[in-house]
């Protein structure tokens, strides 16, 4: 297996304790590393993405600026960078600001359980995606985002609703 095919295992204190294929540990429901990115515009907007239909879960589901899993033998802001210009067709400077850990079952027997870093970062230019990871992308202000979340909460992937209110309550 290459690295590349490789996701980080972790502890609660997110000390690397292996590392496992990212399908593999998904099935397993093991704890690994993430990040999930919050790229706003000079507006104040957030940027959104809709998965790709074709992802093995969450696929239609409106998410954050990015995610992903950085491969093993990969830091944090390499990982990020490398994932948002894969995703999204650019990079920019970003800082994190807090990590939580959650854990959402799918109704194709994956499981999401997660030490998800979250990064902050600003970028005003048009997005060039990737088809086969975005299906379609908005900016959009933090209180309509919220709002759509309460009203229409299946549209929209787990972790974005736990980082949604983390981030929040952060800006408080």
């Amino acid at each position: 297996m290459s690295d590349e095919e490789k996701i980080i295992l972790v502890d609660v204190n997110d000390q690397v304790v292996g590392s496992g294929e990212k399908i593999k540990v998904h099935q397993e429901g093991k704890l690994h590393r993430a990040f999930s990115i919050f790229v706003f515009n000079e507006n104040g907007e957030l940027l959104l993405q809709q998965r790709a239909k074709t992802k093995y879960h969450c696929g239609g589901l409106w998410t954050n600026s990015c995610c992903s899993h950085p491969r093993f033998g990969e830091n944090l802001a390499q990982a990020a960078l490398r994932r948002l210009k894969e995703e999204m067709g650019f990079t920019c400077e970003f800082e994190e600001v807090f990590s939580f850990i959650y854990q959402a079952e799918f109704a194709n027997g994956l499981t999401e359980h997660e030490l998800d870093h979250v990064f902050v970062g600003r970028y005003s230019g048009q997005p060039a995606v990737n088809p086969e990871e975005v299906e379609a992308w908005q900016w959009i202000f933090l209180a309509d985002l919220q709002n759509n979340i309460d009203e229409n909460p299946e549209d929209y992937t787990p972790w974005l609703k736990i980082i949604m209110a983390k981030y929040l309550d952060y800006l408080k």
